[in-house]
């Protein structure tokens, strides 16, 4: 599932007109570099949110048969924050476990052994398995500690959690859908009970959360296909 529901508030006024996901870095769509990192890694049925602007998403993406991709819509009349998102959309995603990629992000993770990951968790028991990033300099204090391979919320040092992770859909069957909620406090409690694991993410990942930042990297990003070209 690719989470591209949210207004998009500090990147206005460029979401003025256009969803967030759809602002353009490197010559594409932020939302496009997942779907393409996807499919390369063979994950090809995808689930994507929306609320603001939507139709524009599903405009531009369609049925995703032109990226090589399946993309089942899920609308929200509002929108209902990441946990209440995935919620509404759980008949979609099936009965086992799934990844969620915020669609704001930009990332080279290995969605190979993430995926793989999802399959354990069942076995394991874990509820989660999430990516936890160094700190960005927007936001220094971190969220989670890494403890071995399980995440609390107690101790230091902290990490920053990526927006990227597996989940077993058990974590969200409990709330009311078509109602907003939260991520963080539904991790916070099953972090407590100890069924959250995860694993440091030590290549690219930025959070396109401003007109700078998305700026930036779409700096980086041609300067990089100019050096391939030349």
């Amino acid at each position: 599932m690719i989470l591209a529901a949210g207004r998009g508030e500090r990147m206005r006024p460029l979401t003025d007109h256009c969803p967030k996901p759809l602002l353009e870095v490197g010559g594409k769509p932020l939302i496009v570099w997942h779907i393409e990192h996807l499919r390369h890694a063979g994950i090809t049925q995808l689930v994507i949110n929306h609320a603001h602007l939507g139709h524009c998403l599903e405009a531009a993406l369609g049925d995703g048969s032109a990226l090589g991709v399946q993309i089942i819509w899920s609308p929200e009349t509002e929108a209902l924050e990441t946990a209440g998102g995935i919620r509404k959309a759980l008949p979609l995603l099936g009965e086992a476990p799934f990844l969620v990629i915020n669609g704001d992000v930009f990332c080279d993770v290995d969605f190979v052994q993430l995926a793989s990951r999802a399959a354990t968790l069942r076995a394991s028991g874990s509820l989660a398995h999430l990516l936890l990033v160094d700190n960005p300099e927007h936001h220094p204090a971190g969220d989670f500690v890494l403890d071995g391979d399980r995440i609390t919320t107690d101790g230091a040092p902290r990490l920053t959690f990526s927006g990227i992770g597996a989940y077993h859909p058990a974590l969200f069957s409990a709330l009311a859908d078509n109602t907003p909620h939260k991520l963080a406090p539904l991790l916070r409690e099953a972090m407590q009970a100890g069924k959250v694991e995860g694993v440091r993410h030590a290549g690219i990942w930025i959070d396109v959360g401003t007109p700078e930042r998305l700026a930036a990297l779409d700096t980086r990003l041609r300067t990089l296909e100019d050096r391939r070209s030349s």
